[in-house]
């Protein structure tokens, strides 16, 4: 993951005669600074000493990567005050995607300014826009509430969390290779702002400063290259909350819903449970009772069969576009939660109680487990506690 953390500028660039296959200029010093949060982690000591142009490099290095082309260069330079990319192993136009997400993130800075210019700036939080990931090569979007803010301070990498890497996982469970998954990662947080993962419930109330970024991001992303609508996962009460005021339709746990950003383009949108609900839902501190840990049990293995039905439907419908969206969750929610819903079982238990994989196959041959999965398409239990808002 940080390979690039130990390079000179001069090892991540082309030598100054290579021909670059897309030349974009990103703008300012200012400009760039402030959209790519730089420096991205340093409190007098650099975690990682990168220039702007190091950092810059960094980002595209990771989106030519997860694009698929590997073999691709990048060389960032400042020519008096203006930073430059050139770009080598990308197609014509490559250019395009990286200049709309820029152009957003103008947006969001601005939403970001007005926001601490009313007095609701935190502290602690940092505008980080979704950079890294890939532009051109897009399966499907996952829109969710903000990125958490070691994303950015620690790993320099929008795909590197808890929440995204639980999701991968799933992803990889319903068939995608593990190199393929960024692909399907295409994020539009709804709050453009890394902090820290407890400050959900922070940020209620400031959504409605980055509409424009919002609506500008989820119009951009929900189209492939070709021009066909891509697949749409809404993650966690706040993000569909947000789709229902900005577009209209109701989306619950495994509802499905359609939404036009723009003219002509209808997307379909499934909503599912945020990617870490599931620490919750299964910790038995959130239920009372002598038979808590019984119920945190029962509510982790149903959360997990609603997220490996969603993950299900996220996969099929990036890797075969046109498929039918209804026809398709039905075909999931019946493999994980009616005839492989022992082997949702065992997932729950090797990923959420970190058992080995004999460990999770004697636990859900038991009879109490054995109960339970038969109630897998139940309500969940009452928590002691509401939901937290992520």
């Amino acid at each position: 993951m940080f390979k690039l953390a130990g390079l000179t500028l001069a090892a991540l660039t082309l030598s100054a005669a290579a021909h670059a296959d897309v030349d974009l200029k990103l703008g300012s010093t200012e400009r760039v600074t402030r959209l790519f949060a730089y420096p991205n982690n340093c409190s007098v000591i650099c975690f990682r000493n990168w220039t702007l142009e190091q950092t810059v490099a960094h980002y595209l290095s990771q989106s030519v990567q997860r694009d698929g082309y590997t073999g691709a260069k990048v060389l960032v330079k400042n020519d008096n005050d203006q930073i430059h990319a050139e770009i080598s192993g990308v197609p014509k136009g490559y250019d395009k995607p990286l200049t709309a997400l820029l152009d957003a993130g103008d947006l969001a800075y601005a939403g970001a300014s007005k926001l601490n210019a009313d007095g609701k700036w935190a502290y602690s939080w940092y505008l980080f826009l979704p950079l890294g990931m890939a532009l051109e090569n897009r399966k499907s979007v996952e829109l969710l509430h903000f990125p958490p803010d070691y994303s950015l301070t620690q790993a320099q990498d929008y795909l590197r969390s808890n929440t995204t890497d639980r999701w991968a996982a799933l992803l990889t469970d319903n068939g995608i290779p593990a190199n393929q998954t960024p692909a399907y990662q295409t994020i539009v947080d709804i709050a453009p702002i890394a902090a820290p993962a407890s400050a959900g419930s922070d940020l209620e109330g400031v959504y409605g400063y980055f509409k424009d970024y919002q609506t500008t991001m989820v119009k951009q992303v929900s189209v492939s290259t070709s021009g066909a609508a891509l697949p749409m996962v809404a993650f966690g009460a706040p993000v569909r909350n947000w789709i229902k005021q900005q577009y209209g339709p109701t989306v619950n746990v495994l509802g499905l819903a359609t939404i036009t950003p723009s003219a002509g383009v209808n997307v379909p949108v499934l909503g599912s449970n945020h990617p870490s609900y599931i620490w919750y839902a299964a910790d038995p501190k959130s239920y009372t009772g002598d038979d808590a840990q019984a119920k945190a049990d029962a509510a982790g293995l149903k959360v997990m069969g609603q997220d490996l039905s969603a993950a299900c439907w996220q996969a099929g419908m990036g890797s075969k576009p046109g498929t039918d969206p209804k026809n398709l969750l039905n075909s999931c929610t019946q493999t994980w939660q009616v005839t492989q819903k022992v082997k949702t079982c065992e997932l729950f238990y090797t990923s959420i109680r970190n058992l080995t994989a004999e460990q999770a196959a004697a636990k859900c041959a038991t009879t109490p487990i054995k109960a339970q999965l038969q109630q897998l398409q139940s309500p969940l239990p009452d928590t002691a506690e509401p939901a937290p808002h992520i």
